[in-house]
């Protein structure tokens, strides 16, 4: 079975029986937070009860951290989770996405038997968002969906039109969903984001997780905002009622407590940022994009995930991204240490192919 998505650990390890170095899935370089690890730890013996279905303290100190109310939150098994509640509470007609983006969005709508238009986000522009996005918002559209900054281009939207997209959604009644799940790992975040709008526009809903920012994509931990509280309750109701693991709930509990780890993990990605932006267009590589722990690039070579991968490094191939094709790629900000090891190998394969 293809897979569409990077982190494709077990796979490897089947195939080549060890361990590969992943730069095809973006989570914090710095690794699972030690408070993090402990409460894992300490929740082990709560396992054999079942969790709270409401997530009680977890969505309370979200909610706190957020100037929110409880009942303004909803916690799920990742992102990803309750991009799929959304769409069977909602049951759009018509949705917009981007091309390239995230691909569960379009994936969770097909469920529902949602049509799906595109905004195609073009190579001579620099895949970035325009004001032209704006003449797709019509009153026929339900739902908007962006990510901020973008899978896989790790661009972000500028602020003014942001806000003119959701004026527009509003308007028309259309539901704008963020997708913020990289937000955090921006160097200001606070720059980049409608968190603030949260509380006038009730239709406005923003996801985002602990997978990437806490880097604990094992344990599938993530939540919604909006004021629009009987929105999440149909979410909630969309799902089983034990989304969220024990185990979970009290990992997220601790990563809000994290505030110096978040301080390491923007200054580490911000200077691995540049070395590897640097090193990959040294070695001939164009680089695309990038302003989260990750970056974007196009290479002549239309199998160097391939090449990689028989090394022992993993990166992704973005040829199945809608709006893409063979020959763009992306990979992960990790560590001096691990980043010279993906250049160093990068840089001996174009000689390879041509001998």
């Amino acid at each position: 079975m293809a897979l569409i998505h990077g982190g494709d650990i077990e796979g490897y390890r089947l195939a080549y029986g060890g361990e590969p170095l992943d730069f095809s899935a973006n989570c914090n370089p710095l690794g699972l937070p030690p408070a993090v690890r402990r409460s894992i730890r300490a929740a082990a013996g709560e396992a054999e009860y079942y969790p709270d279905p409401l997530c009680r303290r977890l969505t309370a100190a979200i909610a706190l951290r957020e100037g929110l109310a409880p009942a303004q939150v909803l916690c799920g098994n990742g992102a990803a989770d309750l991009i799929f509640r959304l769409a069977l509470a909602l049951k759009p007609a018509l949705a917009l996405i981007p091309a390239p983006t995230f691909a569960e969005y379009e994936l969770a709508l097909h469920t529902v038997g949602c049509a799906v238009k595109h905004y195609t986000l073009l190579s001579r522009y620099g895949f970035n968002f325009r004001e032209d996005i704006l003449e797709y918002l019509t009153p026929q559209l339900d739902i908007l969906f962006l990510c901020n900054p973008n899978n896989p281009t790790g661009l972000t939207i500028p602020q003014v039109l942001l806000h003119r997209i959701l004026e527009q959604c509003a308007a028309h009644n259309i539901l704008l969903v963020m997708d913020e799940c990289f937000h955090g790992l921006l160097d200001e975040p606070s720059l980049y984001t409608l968190r603030g709008s949260l509380p006038a526009c009730g239709n406005l809903l923003i996801l985002d997780a602990f997978t990437k920012l806490y880097a604990m994509p094992g344990l599938r931990l993530g939540y919604a905002l909006s004021s629009n509280t009987e929105l999440l309750q149909a979410m909630r109701g969309a799902g089983q009622p034990w989304a969220v693991s024990t185990l979970a709930q009290a990992a997220g509990l601790a990563a809000l407590t994290e505030k110096a780890y978040l301080r390491r993990s923007r200054a580490l990605i911000g200077a691995e940022r540049a070395f590897l932006s640097a090193g990959l267009t040294a070695a001939g590589f164009t680089v695309l994009g990038g302003e989260a722990n990750f970056l974007f690039f196009h290479s002549d070579i239309s199998d160097l995930a391939a090449l990689l991968r028989a090394r022992g490094l993993l990166i992704r191939d973005c040829a199945n991204y809608t709006g893409l094709r063979q020959g763009f790629y992306r990979v992960a900000v990790k560590s001096r240490a691990d980043n010279m090891r993906l250049l160093e190998a990068m840089q001996t394969i174009p000689d390879d192919i041509h001998e």
